[in-house]
């Protein structure tokens, strides 16, 4: 898979891949439709990329006028990947990046409040759901303007998970990709009726 920065100050910059299977990467089309989502909230923003793998995401953040990014991958070569990517785009100045296991990182205190969370683990494997119940369960990390973002395959998806204080406000399925978008609110309030878009091509 050829992957390239979409917009911004790095645009065009093609971005190196991690060896093997341990990352899940994310398809041109989806990353343009997630930042077209986002918008201009992510200028001036903070945000974690959590299982970074090549960093394509938060480099794109950065790309388009983020504040800092956070990068925290387990895999070594995932780390060395994000640097040679950092350096091809010239955003390493505004980025951090942590040899953490994500699961150990959000149990926790934050080290900064992040504007956005993406989650994008390896497929078929449940850590999607762990680590939104992870963030759930930990105070420290509820800020009621944090999105987090989820990207996994439809297939993963759990219809019966229970959050106490996230709720999903969003989703968007483009062929075998899905994204699903959540934030933090009082266990109290009353659940909305999440959005569903779906683009069911095939991205092959």
């Amino acid at each position: 898979m050829s992957l390239r920065v979409i917009a911004g100050s790095a645009r065009g910059a093609r971005l190196k891949a991690v060896p093997g299977d341990s990352t899940r990467p994310i398809m041109d089309r989806v990353k343009e439709a997630l930042f077209s989502i986002i918008g201009d909230d992510i200028i001036g923003a903070t945000m974690l990329d959590l299982f970074a793998g090549t960093g394509s995401v938060g480099i794109e953040a950065l790309s388009r006028g983020g504040e800092q990014v956070y990068f925290v991958d387990r895999h070594r070569a995932a780390l060395k990947t994000i640097r040679e990517n950092l350096k091809r785009t010239r955003l390493a100045a505004r980025a951090v990046l942590r040899h953490r296991d994500a699961f150990d990182l959000i149990k926790r205190p934050p080290e900064r409040r992040f504007d956005f969370i993406y989650v994008a683990p390896p497929q078929y494997l449940g850590h999607w759901l762990t680590t939104l119940k992870a963030l759930d369960g930990n105070p420290s990390w509820h800020h009621p303007d944090s999105v987090i973002v989820v990207q996994i395959d439809p297939r993963e998806l759990e219809d019966d998970f229970c959050l106490r204080h996230l709720i999903e406000y969003d989703r968007r399925v483009y062929g075998r990709t899905m994204l699903l978008f959540f934030e933090f609110v009082d266990a109290s309030e009353q659940k909305r009726t999440a959005h569903i878009d779906e683009d069911n091509s095939d991205l092959a």
